[in-house]
């Protein structure tokens, strides 16, 4: 089996006017959504609106025309007079991310039983396993682009999984709850092989269920993976 990428996987993301040609504004917000996914910029930083043009490679108007989205979703923060900031979110606000996370993905499970498509599962199925013999692999080569594949991977699988309950609204909660665990976590969860290879036995541990349409099983073990994640959030340590 060839190594896994992430590249179709992340073409089946679904978002209004799909197909069209994204606009500058949208194009300025994904980018700087990337910013914050990966700390560029962290919780706390107060940055000019100059320099996140710089940073995300795009026009200033655009970058303009992008922060009011971001500010309704409390993602950054404008000072009169200073920039913008980028939110401090505490050990509390993790908690109630992670509730919020927990709602709506173990509540995503009977759709995803009743609606989603069963090859696509399979699909991921087998990328985790070649994920986990390229894993076992000792030579090292280009093991941190894999791990960033890897990681944008195990975003999107769970965005999927979110998105077949067919509720937009439910999506967009989502995906600003998971941007928020991402900005306050990011100095705690670094993927790394080992992280990587604990990540890909727990995300078999309830796909192989969701195959079998076993719905019990599969709550179960994405439960204990999402206790998992926020441990490690909150900086204590996992099992396995």
């Amino acid at each position: 089996m060839s190594e896994p990428m992430v590249t179709q996987n992340l073409a089946r993301r679904v978002s209004p006017g799909a197909g069209a040609e994204p606009s500058l504004r949208q194009i300025a917000y994904d980018r700087i959504e990337e910013l914050l996914n990966w700390g560029k910029v962290r919780p706390g930083q107060i940055i000019s609106q100059r320099e996140l043009m710089e940073m995300a490679d795009v026009s200033l108007g655009s970058v303009r025309e992008a922060i009011p989205r971001f500010e309704a979703e409390g993602l950054l923060l404008t000072l009169p007079q200073r920039g913008l900031m980028v939110p401090s979110l505490d050990v509390t606000f993790i908690r109630e991310a992670y509730q919020m996370r927990r709602m709506i993905e173990l509540g995503a499970v009977p759709a995803i039983l009743a609606r989603l498509d069963r090859s696509l599962v399979t699909e991921w199925i087998d990328w985790h396993r070649a994920a986990q013999v390229r894993l076992g692999q000792d030579d090292g080569n280009d093991l941190e682009d894999f791990l960033r594949d890897f990681q944008l991977y195990d975003w999107d699988m769970h965005a999927q999984m979110v998105s077949v309950m067919e509720n937009r609204l439910m999506s967009n909660v989502y995906r600003v709850t998971a941007i928020k665990i991402r900005m306050a976590a990011q100095s705690r969860v670094r993927v790394t092989r080992q992280n990587a290879t604990r990540v890909i036995k727990e995300h078999l541990a309830f796909l192989t269920p969701m195959l079998a349409g076993e719905a019990d099983a599969a709550t179960r073990a994405l439960s204990f993976h999402i206790d998992q994640s926020l441990t490690l959030a909150l900086g204590g340590m996992v099992q396995g």
